[in-house]
């Protein structure tokens, strides 16, 4: 199967964003971006487990360079969130490997035609992001994302 996937990072659910940053700090091998703040109200059509959920998801979030490697530190702060679930089940560890794609539309109705269910998913102008429940092998989320054209 051909597929126009690109690996884009891997997403570590955390507890604590600042002891994690301080530690990749203390061992000199990381560069870091700004922290972003994960709000779902500014998502359109965002979901978790196929539903609107009655109540805003906030997520810490801290990109963090490592070599060619590229690591989303996230830390869920409310609301329910495959982190959040993660965190609940193992505690701190890999949840989700990200690919960037052309066509978001496109590669979720291949997948879903496939039987895999989305479990979070949201767009808004700049682009748009969907977890696809592949933890059946390997424990892990793939993660699909589209930038704004």
């Amino acid at each position: 199967m051909e597929n126009n996937w690109k690996f884009h990072h891997v997403g570590v659910a955390i507890r604590d964003i600042d002891k994690t940053v301080e530690y990749y700090q203390s061992l000199g091998i990381a560069t870091f971006e700004p922290e972003i703040l994960f709000k779902s109200s500014d998502f359109a059509d965002f979901t978790v487990n196929g539903k609107t959920p009655d109540t805003i998801v906030r997520l810490r979030i801290r990109y963090v360079q490592i070599g060619p490697f590229q690591l989303e530190l996230i830390q869920p702060v409310e609301g329910e969130s495959p982190q959040k679930e993660s965190l609940n089940r193992r505690g701190d560890g890999i949840n989700h490997i990200a690919f960037s794609v052309d066509d978001l539309d496109k590669e979720t109705n291949k997948l879903v035609k496939k039987g895999i269910k989305i479990i979070f998913s949201g767009k808004r102008q700049t682009g748009g992001f969907a977890y696809f429940d592949t933890r059946k092998v390997g424990n892990v989320i793939i993660e699909l994302i589209q930038q704004a054209k």
